[in-house]
């Protein structure tokens, strides 16, 4: 165990790792309760709710954040997260007007007239988690590893507590969005108070410099955040379609499958992300590539997704039935089918900052919209064949799962890429 915390990198998982193991086990604790306080369709409409606001909770800082650690300069990074302030609040304040001018068109749009109201909350929501996404990230740059945990860590609470308290007065689902925002609120809260402290690089914000360093790093608004939107409304449009092609019913069983089955991913793959993004900067910044770094992290990748997920296929039905009530057994069909997908997810997810830090944002969008397509194909083809829910998930796991398939390949060849940026740095180091 001392030579495992000896090394850097993975010290700096298992830091977020352990927040982030709390931070998941205890919305995971409560949900055999929760699905016994709201019904299938709460979780449906929960489920829109949180499809919408992630959509363009994506989006909403234009994508900047990812750019905080890549500049060596910190007073570059404070105004680089300044812009992104100032673009998600623009981009929020534009959102709330549309829903006050057409909510009604919105919510006729969407199928379920009981979303109408928490339609004027979602650009809120939307602002709070484009503030996390700065707050993570510039958090991350600094090393404040420890702190990120604990953000989570209360993220969790918070929202346990609220849709427990607002579940035992069946409210139905305004329980699980009203817990939702208040976790966003305590974890940007934590998260903020570190930045706050560098009074120095607060001073060094202005106008001038967000303007040039908007220029500098246009990548991320041109062509990753398009990519960004594309995978997330592929992501969070199955939600929608589910819902009006199915049933609201059918979408709660889904979105229980999904918010289970994703724990892995925000769990320890997003840690290992995370500690990945920073340790591949280091690497390439010295060396040029990133090879190092991506090869060791994909061998930490299959060591637990492999055993992990194979193990899950063969005891996920018992488990939802036994955890989460017989009136839930359709939901362990439907996590048996997904399985792989999430697998592959898993593995893939964590790497897919490598295109962006090669500067290969152009690859990453034209792949992220194809993966639209591909979703609104496979749409399209079901609800004009009638195909079942049931022989719909097995034709998107495997077609999205070779998909994946052919994005790591891309990846791992662009994390071999000689970048020439590091011979501004540091004499003329040549490619392996």
């Amino acid at each position: 165990m001392r030579k495992i915390l000896k090394n850097d990198f993975n010290r700096n998982v298992l830091t977020l790792l352990t927040g982030t193991s709390f931070a998941q086990a205890v919305p995971i604790a409560i949900s055999p309760i929760l699905t016994r306080m709201y019904t299938p369709a709460d979780f449906g409409i929960y489920a829109i709710f949180v499809s919408i606001t992630a959509i363009f909770g994506s989006i909403a800082t234009g994508k900047y954040e990812l750019a905080l650690v890549v500049p060596e300069s910190d007073k570059d990074a404070i105004n680089i997260a300044s812009l992104s302030l100032l673009i998600s609040s623009i981009f929020s304040g534009f959102l709330l007007l549309l829903v006050i001018l057409f909510n009604s068109s919105i919510t006729k749009l969407l199928g379920n007239d009981e979303i109408s109201p928490w339609l004027y909350v979602a650009p809120l929501f939307i602002f709070l988690i484009a503030l996390f996404q700065i707050l993570n990230y510039l958090n991350t740059r600094f090393k404040n590893y420890a702190d990120i945990s604990r953000a989570n860590i209360y993220k969790s609470f918070v929202v346990a507590f609220f849709q427990l308290v607002l579940g035992y007065f069946k409210i139905g689902a305004g329980g699980l969005i009203t817990g939702q925002i208040f976790s966003n609120v305590a974890g940007n809260t934590k998260l903020i108070k570190n930045i706050l402290k560098e009074k120095s690089l607060i001073k060094a914000i202005s106008f001038k410099e967000m303007k040039r360093l908007g220029k500098e790093y246009n990548e991320y608004p041109k062509y990753t955040m398009w990519g960004t939107l594309a995978v997330t409304l592929s992501q969070n449009v199955t939600n929608i379609f589910i819902s009006s092609v199915y049933s609201i019913a059918t979408l709660g069983f889904y979105s229980l499958v999904h918010r289970i089955l994703a724990v892995p991913t925000q769990l320890i793959g997003k840690s290992i992300g995370q500690v990945y993004f920073q340790k591949a900067s280091e690497e390439k910044n010295k060396k040029g590539n990133a090879q190092s770094t991506f090869d060791s992290t994909l061998k930490k990748l299959l060591l637990i997704s492999l055993p992990g997920f194979t193990l899950l296929f063969f005891l996920v039905k018992d488990i939802m039935i036994f955890v989460f009530g017989s009136d839930w057994a359709v939901a362990g069909n439907y996590a048996r089918i997904l399985i792989p997908l999430f697998c592959i997810r898993f593995i893939v997810t964590p790497l897919s900052i490598t295109a962006p830090l090669f500067k290969q944002n152009k690859f990453g969008l034209k792949w992220q919209v194809g993966l639209l397509i591909i979703s609104i194909v496979l749409f399209i083809i079901t609800k004009y064949n009638n195909i079942t829910i049931t022989n719909f998930l097995y034709i998107y796991t495997t077609v999205l799962s070779l998909y994946y398939v052919y994005y790591f390949y891309k990846l791992r060849k662009f994390s071999r890429i000689f970048s020439t940026d590091v011979d501004h740095k540091k004499g003329s180091d040549s490619p392996n």
